[in-house]
C-alpha cells in the first residue's frame, strides 16, 4: 500500500511541472503567430483578391497588377491589425483546444494525463476554432475590405492660384478624385458600425464558423497523427524535423478543407462596400457556384497551402520548443 501510494504521489509530482510547463509555453505561441502572420501576409492578400475580384485570371496576373498599381505597400494592406490581435486569438485558441482536451480526458478516462482518442482531439479542436469566431470576425472583415478596396484612386488635387486670374479668385480644380473609403483598420472598423451596425461586423460569421469548425478539428488531429508516425523508436516525442513536417503537413491539410468556405467568407465580407450582390451565405454559394463554376470554390487553394506549411511549422517548432525548454527547467 505504501508503494502504490509513493508511486500515486510521484506521478501526482510529475503532472505537475508538465502542467505548468504548458502554462509558461503558452506565451511563445504567440511570437510565432506574429511572425507567421507578417511573412505570409503578402499571399493572403493576393488569395483574397484572386477570391473577390473575378478580374484576376491568375496568381501571377494579381501579383503584377497589384505591384504595378500599389507597389510594395498593396501586399500588406491591413496588416496592424491582425499582428496586433494574432497573440490573443492564437492564445485563447491553443489554450481552448488544451483545457478542452484535459476536460474530455478527465471526464472519459478519470484523469487529465491520459492518452486522449481520436475523436476527443478532433472535439477538443472543432471547440477551439468554434471560439476564434467571435474574436476574428471583425477584424476579418476590416482585413478583407482593406485588401479589396480600390486604391488606385489619384490624391485630392490641391487648389492652385493662376497668375492670370484675379488675386483673390483661386482656380477650382476641373476633376476631383475621392479617396479610398478606409483610411486604415480602425477606421474601418468604425465605419462599418456606424454604417451596417453590429451585424457589419460579423457578416460572413457563418462561413467563418464552417470554415474554422472542421479546418481546426483537422488541424490538430492531422498534427497528433503524424507527429505519432514522425516519432522515433523508444521515444515519446518527434524531433525537430519530425515537428516541422507535421506542423506544416497539418495547415495544409486544413486549409484544403477550409478553402471553400473561405472563398465565401471573403465574398461576403468584401459585399459590403458597394452595392450588395449576396443575401447570404447560400445564395453567395448558389449565385458564385452559377456563374464561374464549382472551381471557384477552389479558388486560391495553392496560396493557402503555399502559406500554411512554412507559417505552421514556425508555429509548432516554437511551441514545441519552447514547451520542451521550459519541462527541462522545471524537472
Amino acid at each position: 500500500m505504501r508503494r502504490e501510494e509513493r508511486r500515486s504521489v510521484s506521478k501526482r509530482a510529475e503532472a505537475l511541472p508538465r502542467a505548468a510547463a504548458v502554462e509558461e509555453a503558452q506565451p511563445c505561441l504567440p511570437e510565432a503567430c506574429v511572425c507567421g502572420v507578417a511573412v505570409g501576409y503578402p499571399l493572403d492578400t493576393v488569395k483574397v483578391r484572386i477570391q473577390t475580384e473575378p478580374k484576376y485570371t491568375g496568381i501571377w496576373h494579381c501579383i503584377r497588377d497589384t505591384y504595378r498599381q500599389e507597389r510594395v505597400w498593396g501586399f500588406y494592406r491591413g496588416l496592424s491589425l491582425p499582428v496586433c490581435t494574432v497573440s490573443l486569438v492564437s492564445s485563447v485558441s491553443f489554450g481552448t483546444y488544451r483545457h478542452c482536451l484535459a476536460h474530455i480526458c478527465r471526464f472519459r478516462y478519470g484523469s487529465a494525463d491520459a492518452k486522449p482518442a481520436k475523436v476527443d482531439i478532433t472535439l477538443s479542436g472543432c471547440a477551439s476554432g468554434l471560439v476564434r469566431v467571435f474574436l476574428t470576425s471583425p477584424t476579418e472583415v476590416a482585413k478583407v475590405r482593406l485588401q479589396t478596396q480600390s486604391q488606385t484612386q489619384r490624391r485630392r488635387p490641391s487648389v492652385s492660384w493662376s497668375s492670370a486670374a484675379p488675386p483673390l479668385c483661386p482656380v477650382t480644380p476641373a476633376y476631383s478624385a475621392p479617396g479610398p473609403k478606409y483610411r486604415g483598420p480602425l477606421h474601418c472598423l468604425a465605419t462599418v458600425a456606424r454604417e451596417e451596425g453590429l451585424r457589419g461586423l460579423y457578416k460572413g460569421s457563418s462561413a467563418l464558423l464552417l470554415r474554422e469548425g472542421h479546418s481546426f478539428a483537422t488541424y490538430f488531429l492531422s498534427y497528433a497523427i503524424l507527429s505519432e508516425w514522425l516519432t522515433p523508436a523508444g521515444q515519446s516525442q518527434p524531433d525537430v524535423l519530425g515537428v516541422l513536417v507535421a506542423g506544416g503537413c497539418a495547415g495544409v491539410l486544413a486549409w484544403a478543407v477550409a478553402t471553400p468556405m473561405d472563398v465565401i467568407k471573403s465574398r461576403l465580407q468584401a459585399d459590403g462596400q458597394g452595392q450588395q450582390r449576396y443575401r447570404g451565405l447560400l445564395h453567395c454559394v448558389v449565385t458564385s457556384v452559377r456563374e464561374e463554376g464549382p472551381r471557384v470554390l477552389f479558388k486560391g487553394l495553392a496560396l493557402n497551402c503555399c502559406r500554411a506549411f512554412p507559417v505552421n511549422m514556425v508555429v509548432f517548432v516554437a511551441y514545441e520548443a519552447v514547451l520542451r525548454l521550459t519541462r527541462g527547467l522545471l524537472t
